[in-house]
């Protein structure tokens, strides 16, 4: 298992371009949901998603995580039509 420092290290390595354009990440895993939750933010702007744990291992394992890249997209979007 990893905890979220680790999760949170491993997002950042595989979407390089979050830290690039100044969105802060934040991960905690919710116990009821049994979910990850992210947390991306760039000034006003913000973005929660869940990541389920068979998602949260194929990011762990270095691999595309499919809807977060689609949130970080959508963030990165919003940011842009301001």
């Amino acid at each position: 298992m990893y905890d979220n420092d680790e999760l949170c290290k491993k997002i950042k390595e595989i979407y390089p371009d979050i830290g690039e354009c100044g969105i802060d990440v934040n991960v905690d895993y919710d116990h009821e949901k049994k979910a990850w939750i992210v947390d991306l933010k760039k000034d006003q702007h913000e973005l929660k998603t869940y990541l389920e744990p068979e998602d949260a291992e194929t990011c762990m394992q270095g691999k595309q995580c499919v809807g977060l890249g689609v949130q970080i997209a959508q963030l990165k979007d919003n940011i842009t039509r301001v």
